[in-house]
């Protein structure tokens, strides 16, 4: 579990394709890693497998690679990084499983007053969990949704701290990100499904 509040910016150093599946090297502050401890990587939630003083190795596999952006990774790539929630830390953002629902894609970046503005197009599935005010997590990040402009667009208000101590300052119209809806409005969706007539 998670709060998406990213606490490091890391660099990809070494990718290659081993037994255990698609390895990163991941180039991060971080001291006191242990094997086997998750990390949310950009939003992904992955174990960490090795790792030494600022560094550490994850591996993604086939169903990872298939539902998010990590197979197109390549050396150079700056990432979010957050480190599991302890008990008894503070949740500061919200809660986060570390699991993306969708790659969604930046149809829109607008610099408006002191924030930038960032809309996201998202699947259906998503956009169904989704509320004004309501939680929202991109590439890692807990955000507040700002507006939906369209049935299928997310739109987030970004502020400067964020924008300085996270990759979301890079990303661009037509760039694709990790999305994870809020997992509250997952489980009322599930819940009220069956009672729903369209």
């Amino acid at each position: 579990m998670f709060t998406g509040l990213v606490d490091d910016v890391g660099t990809v150093e070494h990718v290659e394709t081993t037994d255990a599946g698609r390895e990163f090297t991941v180039r991060c502050g971080y001291d006191g890693l242990v094997d086997g401890e998750s990390i949310a990587v950009d939003g992904a939630c992955l174990t960490v497998l090795r790792h030494g003083p600022g560094w550490f190795v994850v591996a993604a596999v086939v169903t990872t690679l298939g539902r998010t952006m990590i197979g197109r990774w390549e050396a150079g790539r700056r990432v979010n990084l957050e480190r599991a929630l302890r008990a008894g830390d503070r949740l500061g953002g919200h809660l986060v499983q570390g699991h993306v629902d969708a790659v969604g894609e930046v149809v829109r970046v607008e610099q408006r007053g002191d924030a930038r503005i960032i809309e996201v197009r998202v699947p259906p599935e998503l956009a169904e969990v989704l509320v004004p005010h309501g939680s929202i997590t991109v590439d890692g990040v807990s955000l507040t949704v700002n507006a939906l402009p369209a049935p299928d667009v997310v739109g987030l208000s970004i502020i400067d701290h964020t924008l300085r101590h996270t990759t979301l300052g890079d990303r661009a119209p037509g760039d694709g990100v990790h999305v994870e809806g809020d997992v509250i409005g997952k489980y009322v969706r599930r819940l009220v499904g069956p009672y729903i007539t369209r």
